[in-house]
């Protein structure tokens, strides 16, 4: 079907200049001026348009795509979740329809500019909503959040190669701004003015985060046979999970095998259909390299001291230029594809669904996803750091520091003494000077904790013994939530419940 609908992007300007005054964005008039000024930027560019096309119309045709409004779906589903343990996400929902609204009058716009149809559906829906997923600039920064949208569309209609004897875009979207707003953000060092680092952990609140993620990206790994890259970026990124442990005993990414804005990412990301491999082969081969350049990623950007929460985004752009050369490295050398392609057979592609279903529940049990990694807990790096793991202490030290900043004086008395021990050490660069176990131990004193006054005593003097003191039950539901969002025990028999169940000493059997 087909509409002449010229004005539209106007109407979409001025619902972009209402949505301005709801209270979320009013709060900050910095992002009240964002969204009125990127709604005037759409309104005079619809403007100069109508009177420099003369008669020419903007005809609008009306193609809902079946990968649009499916991935759209499971994007929607995530979102719901998540908001439900962390308020932000339901309080940007103004924002969010904000860059709809943009996103849908800036498509037509440049379609109009350079032909007389645009192409209406829900194409925006999965764009914006992956944008959201990963990065959202706070309400004071929030211009670059619709240039990061124009950035998105502008590049899927400029930037384009012939591909099977079609001109189509080269790269995903979504990934692309996000790739170079985060080199832009790394480069300058102000990865502050984003939503980024709390994205990225909250997003493992939700209880059954990782089977929600593997059931929602279930239906597009059927009908549009992504699975194999997504699977294929699981299992080998898992894999070198389990080598890196097995060699150093102590996790790759600390906390879990998998962190579960990286299994998003293999869900929801880098396995756009349009900007992928189209052979089997070249599909495996796209997934494995995504889930190495993760590791990758994660390991530079560590080592640099660096934000690591870019790691799943960085790499999809540069795996889009190679999808033409994985295609042909996947065809026979008849040049055909692979007999039985993932894209072509139905059957094919329900088998592919069903072993990866197989793969997730034998990684389920294996704990390699979950609520309950041990990565998470205290315990586990009380006891690596103990045994001269690599990084453990370092890690320990770092993790007792947060849970000194949430209200624990135990975890501020220990982060004091292991302080201590790596200046004597000397593995941990940024703790040479013992000095700096003042400071975690005076925030332990604050809290009330005996021990920690008594240390804070000792290091002033320079001479004496310092000593420990056991949590208290005040401190058992700082210390017990891992990873996850705050516990809602605080019942004793509970809370020592749970503490035994992760391996606390001296908590088995006590009410």
């Amino acid at each position: 079907m087909t509409i002449r609908l010229q004005t539209f992007p106007i109407a979409l300007g001025f619902g972009l200049a209402g949505l301005a005054f709801l209270e979320p964005v009013r709060q900050s008039p910095k992002a009240l001026g964002s969204f009125l000024g990127a709604a005037a930027v759409l309104c005079v560019w619809n403007v100069v348009l109508l009177l420099g096309k003369g008669r020419r119309t903007l005809r609008i045709r009306a193609v809902p795509r079946k990968q649009h409004y499916v991935q759209a779906a499971a994007q929607v589903i995530v979102f719901a979740c998540w908001g439900a343990y962390w308020p932000e996400v339901y309080a940007s929902a103004p924002f969010i329809l904000a860059q709809l609204a943009f996103a849908y009058a800036f498509d037509m716009l440049l379609a109009w500019s350079r032909r007389d149809t645009s192409v209406l559906g829900f194409g925006q829906f999965p764009v914006i909503l992956s944008v959201n997923l990963f990065l959202w600039f706070r309400p004071d920064w929030f211009y670059l959040q619709f240039a990061m949208v124009a950035l998105a569309f502008a590049a899927k209609e400029l930037v384009r190669w012939t591909r099977d004897g079609q001109r189509v875009h080269i790269f995903n979207p979504s990934a692309l701004p996000l790739a170079l707003v985060a080199l832009g953000l790394l480069a300058t060092g102000t990865s502050g003015i984003t939503w980024g680092p709390e994205i990225a952990y909250t997003q493992f609140y939700p209880p059954h985060i990782y089977l929600l993620l593997f059931a929602v990206g279930l239906p597009a790994g059927f009908l549009f046979g992504v699975t194999l890259m997504t699977m294929s970026a699981v299992v080998t990124t898992y894999l070198f999970g389990l080598l890196y442990f097995a060699n150093t005993g102590i996790y790759f990414f600390y906390d879990s095998h998998i962190p579960v804005a990286v299994f998003l990412g293999m869900h929801l990301l880098f396995n756009d259909p349009a900007t992928s491999p189209r052979t089997d082969l070249g599909r495996i081969v796209y997934g494995a390299l995504y889930g190495l350049s993760t590791v990758a990623l994660y390991q530079v950007l560590g080592s640099a001291g660096l934000p690591t929460f870019y790691d799943k985004i960085l790499a999809v752009p540069l795996l889009n230029l190679s999808v033409r050369w994985l295609d042909r490295a996947g065809r026979l050398p008849t040049g055909d594809p692979v007999p039985g392609s993932a894209l072509r057979s139905p059957a094919r592609r329900l088998a592919v669904v069903s072993l990866w279903a197989l793969v997730f529940t034998g990684m389920t049990a294996a704990d390699g996803v979950g609520d309950d990694h041990p990565g998470q807990y205290l315990p586990f790096w009380q006891q690596a750091c103990e045994e001269g793991r690599p990084y453990a202490c370092p890690y320990l030290a770092d993790t007792e520091l947060n849970l000194c900043d949430q209200g624990s004086g135990w975890a501020c008395n220990e982060a004091g003494l292991l302080h201590l021990d790596l200046a004597r050490s000397g593995e941990d660069l940024r703790r040479q000077d013992p000095a700096g176990a003042a400071e975690p131990f005076r925030r332990g004193c604050d809290l009330g904790l005996a021990a920690a006054c008594r240390n804070l005593t000792t290091l002033a003097a320079g001479a004496g013994v310092f000593v420990r003191q056991r949590p208290s039950l005040g401190d058992y539901p700082i210390l017990l939530r891992g990873s996850k969002g705050p516990i809602g025990e605080r019942e004793p028999r509970a809370l020592y419940a749970l503490a035994c169940s992760q391996g606390w000493p001296d908590t088995c059997g006590r009410e």
